[in-house]
């Protein structure tokens, strides 16, 4: 086929690659060394280059041929790389060393700068052409977070918001959300923008010991949304994981007769909602979008009943027959909740404060406190992608991945929010990637653009394509074949050619 001649820049991609080193193995697929994949768009051709993340975990492990450093589900004893671990923060007399820089996750824009991205503390810095490793980033150095998310949010001037997780810090645990600017001072070029990074606001974890584990958050024009779910880390058996000989993965636990918690943090005021909103227990990784209405922030995530998704990647699962033998316990489910921030205070008790015409609800309670259940959008979507130029707005379009009840995806869709209509994109023996939504530079709707995804073969003598949609019509516009062992990885973002600083050749 051919390709858009406005299709101009870079899709990297990121998720693990390596599990074996030497003679040992990692137990997870999330566990594995990160490898950085990409394709550079350029006078209608496609270039590829892959290529592992030179992190000092990477380093250490191939410097003496066996895992060397704990990953979230594999745990290494003793573990002698003392490089990484020199820091080790104290808590309750007990320490957790410093976790892993294996950014495998996502890829994440700060200033003119891209970084590999985990769940950790740390960050790597990359070219995004060459995909070579360059200087780390420790968040702690400028924030007091112990973990942080892999989906951070930009605004409107190009300023990295995101939350992480400050751990027992002077006895509190809370979640922070800081702000990394998008430039610094004439003045002071040849500092970094972490040096001028700024906490927002700060919510209190609802429990000293056990912090809701949370992998992405929610952002309108006036608000971020976070989600205090009943999947929680338990400090006390980190602490002590090494001691007892188990991985971080174990101190993971979901309590199905908790409540979620919504928090709303005000943008302006910089100051959380008092109302208290919750709903049912739940566990979800996946924020699609949200925006206001009328008085009310309308949001759409992806949830689960229950934690099964983690256990299913353990690699000694993923058998040669995990398509036909595992099966996922909690299909995920595309929920919109719809909350009244803007509600009658004197309303009567039981009565539902939702004004628009939805089936989602909001329910007063006698402590005043807002019950909330979801309108069920549709079921079977993961790794959720929008038009970010519709992000924190009103919007139609979600493209995902089409799970069922396997966690592999087999193939893409494109949901619409409005209708509820979807359409798909499948072949035989086929993984597709999260899909990447590019618009048009001259895009006078919202899904005018083209639609990016990765594909993989079950069969690994048939080589793997790149794969463009019509992201209107979901139809293959083109493909390239990459005659090469390509991995399924986890996230990514498209690069367009004016945001590169470096000449694309």
């Amino acid at each position: 086929g051919q390709l858009p001649i406005w299709l101009r820049g870079v899709l990297l991609r990121n998720g693990p690659g390596m599990h074996t080193i030497g003679d040992s193995k990692y137990n997870h697929w999330f566990d594995g060394m990160a490898l950085l994949h990409s394709f550079t768009f350029k006078n209608g051709e496609v270039y590829y280059r892959s290529k592992y993340l030179r992190s000092d975990t990477y380093n250490c492990n191939i410097e003496a041929n066996r895992i060397m450093v704990s990953e979230f589900g594999t745990m290494v004893y003793p573990d002698p790389c003392k490089n990484i671990f020199a820091k080790a923060f104290s808590y309750l007399s007990h320490t957790i060393p410093e976790f892993t820089d294996n950014c495998l996750i996502n890829i994440m824009k700060a200033g003119d700068d891209f970084y590999a991205t985990g769940e950790t503390n740390f960050i790597r810095k990359i070219n995004p052409l060459t995909l070579e490793t360059l200087e780390k980033v420790d968040y702690n150095k400028y924030v007091a977070v112990n973990l942080a998310t892999s989906h951070p949010h930009y605004d409107s001037a190009g300023n990295v918001l995101n939350m992480g997780t400050s751990i027992a810090a002077k006895g509190k645990t809370k979640f922070l959300l800081f702000k990394i600017p998008s430039s610094v001072p004439e003045q002071e070029k040849k500092k970094s923008c972490f040096k001028h990074l700024e906490v927002v606001c700060s919510v209190p974890s609802r429990s000293l010991l056990h912090p809701s584990y949370y992998h992405s958050f929610g952002i309108t024009e006036n608000y971020i949304i976070f989600i205090e779910q009943p999947f929680r880390l338990d400090i006390l058996k980190m602490a002590t994981a090494y001691m007892r000989g188990v991985n971080w993965a174990s101190c993971l636990a979901f309590n199905k007769d908790d409540k979620t918690w919504f928090h709303f943090i005000d943008r302006r005021t910089k100051k959380e909602v008092s109302t208290k909103f919750y709903t049912d227990a739940m566990v979800f990784f996946h924020h699609i979008n949200a925006y206001e209405e009328d008085g009310h922030i309308i949001f759409d995530i992806i949830a689960y009943t229950d934690n099964s998704l983690y256990d299913m990647f353990y690699l000694k699962n993923l058998t040669k027959d995990f398509e036909k033998n595992t099966k996922l316990t909690s299909i995920p489910t595309c929920k919109r909740f719809v909350v009244p921030l803007q509600h009658d205070k004197d309303a009567v008790v039981d009565s539902n404060l939702v004004t628009l015409p939805s089936t989602a609800t909001a329910v007063k309670e006698k402590d005043g406190s807002i019950y909330c259940q979801p309108e069920i959008l549709c079921e079977g979507i993961e790794l959720p992608r929008i038009n970010y130029d519709y992000n924190g707005k009103k919007y139609k379009y979600v493209f995902a991945t089409r799970v069922q009840w396997s966690p592999i995806p087999t193939k893409i869709a494109k949901f619409n929010t409005q209708t509820k209509e979807m359409l798909q994109w499948g072949e035989d023996d086929c993984w597709p990637s999260e899909p990447v939504f590019v618009p048009n530079p001259d895009a006078k709707e919202e899904d005018d653009g083209v639609v990016l995804t990765c594909v993989v073969k079950t069969d690994p003598k048939d080589p793997p394509f790149l794969l463009v949609l019509d992201a209107k019509t979901f139809t293959e516009l083109c493909r390239a074949i990459v005659n090469v062992e390509m991995h399924l990885d986890l996230h990514g973002v498209f690069i367009p050619q004016q945001d590169m600083k470096t000449d694309t050749e």
